[in-house]
């Protein structure tokens, strides 16, 4: 049967503990030959919508796989665990809103089913750790070549949470749009398309400080705010040299104006 060589994992378990190495010897007790993809276990606690932007961002760029994430803060409850099957890959996880971006920008979800297959599960299941007892035995079995079919029932796709859309507003010279991500660097992305800054003048005013509109950090002088289009396609902000989110005082969710001044 065919099946994935690769699992990628992204997770807010962290690095100071055990919990990324546990579901690693999930994988290769079941698996002893894959290889695996840290994409990050660094996700802020419980964020599930920056998990779900990293996730979507970073899939297609890599090989087919199975993609395992776990930000879970409803472990435990009556959230679901879902295996969804797209053109590029099967995604694992709960049924919380993250996996859905990463399944579109894979190409869509062909088949979802709920995980419910005790046989694919570990021996005993913990109501606080899916990701080592749930999710990696579950994607092992996957990437062993067994049809998803088989770890449950089918789910209709469009009853999967989702996730809702950032509230983006574009007007003449004008945009609002809230705080997606804030990357290591301090690089402020919205959750506005790049293709919004066709709207805006090449001065702006980001919050209450001006900026310019520019393809890239290097064109300002050390220490001036950019807007532009990011590596994802979303409008972002960042200081050459600097760290934009320190100087405009927002992190995720937080909105953000940016309007054109002469």
């Amino acid at each position: 049967m065919p099946g994935y060589h690769w699992i990628s994992l992204t997770t807010d378990y962290g690095l100071s503990d055990g919990f990324v190495a546990a579901c690693h010897g999930m994988f290769a007790r079941i698996v002893p030959a894959i290889r695996i993809i840290d994409v990050t276990h660094l996700v802020p606690p419980a964020d599930v919508a920056r998990g779900a932007a990293v996730l979507a961002q970073t899939a297609p760029y890599l090989p087919d796989a199975v993609h395992v994430a776990v930000v879970d803060p409803g472990v435990g409850t009556q959230r679901r665990g879902v295996a969804l099957q797209t053109p590029r890959g099967a995604l694992v996880g709960p049924d919380n809103g993250l996996l859905l971006p990463a399944a579109d920008a894979l190409g869509g979800v062909r088949e979802a089913v709920e995980l419910t297959n005790p046989a694919w599960f570990a021996g005993t299941v913990s109501h606080t750790f899916h990701g080592r007892d749930v999710f990696a035995p579950v994607a092992a079995h996957l990437a062993l070549g067994h049809r998803i079919s088989e770890a449950g029932p089918q789910l209709d796709p469009a009853d999967l949470v989702r996730l809702p859309e950032p509230p983006v507003e574009v007007g003449d010279g004008w945009l609002n749009a809230p705080v997606r991500t804030v990357d290591h660097f301090g690089n402020v992305q919205l959750g506005a398309d790049a293709s919004a800054l066709a709207g805006l003048g090449p001065r702006v005013r980001v919050g209450e400080v001006r900026a310019s509109k520019a393809e890239t950090f290097g064109v300002v002088p050390p220490g001036e705010m950019v807007v532009y289009g990011d590596s994802a396609g979303l409008v972002a902000v960042a200081i050459n040299g600097g760290r934009a989110a320190d100087v405009l005082g927002v992190t995720a969710a937080d909105p953000l104006r940016i309007e054109t001044v002469d």
